[in-house]
């Protein structure tokens, strides 16, 4: 299973989204730091979840990193998020 896949699992397990869009970035950033072979390591998420209502964009993001795991968030160079919980 890819880092796209795993990522869009690990979201929806732990938000039950409306939206979820994971874009590899990657070859956008050839020649740039972190830049892999093979992608993988640049991602763009945008998330909307009932379940963000309520956080400060803070707290989004700690809840979206947490979610998706030490060990993917170690493997990848960036990752830019847009959180909204929809309303």
């Amino acid at each position: 299973m890819g880092i796209v896949s795993q990522i869009e699992q690990n979201l929806a397990d732990a938000f039950a989204p409306s939206a979820l869009d994971v874009v590899d970035d990657s070859e956008a950033h050839r020649g740039h730091a972190g830049f892999q072979e093979g992608g993988e390591s640049h991602f763009n998420v945008r998330i909307v979840s009932d379940a963000f209502k309520g956080m400060s964009r803070l707290q989004r993001h700690r809840a979206v990193h947490a979610a998706i795991g030490p060990e993917i968030i170690g493997r990848i160079h960036a990752l830019a998020l847009d959180i909204s919980d929809g309303s």
